[in-house]
């Protein structure tokens, strides 16, 4: 079995609108009844995470507000990656007005413009701190957490390589982790610059594109010709 494992993002990728299809989600099931892992890599909160995926049992584990935090859907542990969010840091986006405004275990989250006033706030306060983007949304972690950090811990606890993994996207933060993967595949409704940097684009968008990609998985992985199949076109191969 060349891949063990698959990890998907979840807002565009696996789901549409927030909501996972019943097509999707039965993809998933048997992802895992065929003995591979399957791992969750979302900017999103636990908490909001669960307001909107019927079932997060689907999941092995997931990597949860960016890369920064572990969360194992079976038992309900938490594994913070890097420190909490800082209170000072927090007030002064309110101060600015920045609307809306979520604060997770360690990631603060907000939308554009408003990580001009992250910007300004770090440095004001002294604090080591970056801005991720996914499209309008506007993530702040400590520097140097991102999906990929998030995924390699994510491999570390399940005791895998990481060229055992599919990995499926379609932001431009995606790329932290699609870059570990031993395949990488961009949904159709991928922004074009992750395009650029995948092994392959799917000819469907959002979770039909992930099921194109899974199908072809679980019939014969042995003739699992990913450049060639028909219902994916290839994008341009990672140097």
């Amino acid at each position: 079995m060349r891949f063990k494992a698959v990890a998907a993002d979840y807002d565009r990728t696996l789901a549409n609108d927030g909501q996972v299809s019943k097509k999707t989600l039965k993809m998933l099931v048997g992802v895992r009844e065929s003995g591979r892992k399957l791992i969750l890599i979302t900017g999103r909160e636990v908490e909001s995470l669960g307001s909107v995926c019927p079932d997060l049992s689907f999941f092995d584990l997931i990597v949860a507000e960016n890369g920064a935090l572990l969360y194992w859907p079976s038992t309900g542990e938490e594994k913070p990656l890097c420190k909490i969010a800082s209170a000072e840091f927090v007030e002064a986006l309110k101060r600015s007005g920045a609307n809306p405004l979520s604060v997770g275990r360690c990631v603060v989250a907000t939308v554009r413009p408003y990580e001009v006033a992250a910007h300004e706030a770090a440095r004001r306060l002294s604090l080591d701190l970056q801005v991720i983007f996914n499209r309008e949304s506007v993530m702040v972690l400590p520097a140097g957490v991102d999906k990929g950090t998030g995924f390699r811990a994510a491999l570390a606890e399940l005791h895998l390589p990481s060229e055992s993994v599919l990995g499926i996207g379609d932001g431009e933060n995606d790329y932290a982790f699609l870059n570990f993967c031993g395949f990488s595949v961009a949904v159709a409704n991928a922004i074009p610059r992750l395009k650029e940097q995948v092994h392959m684009v799917t000819s469907g968008k959002n979770g039909t594109g992930v099921v194109e990609v899974l199908q072809k998985l679980l019939e014969a992985e042995a003739s699992f010709n990913l450049m060639s199949a028909n219902l994916i076109s290839p994008a341009v191969r990672r140097s």
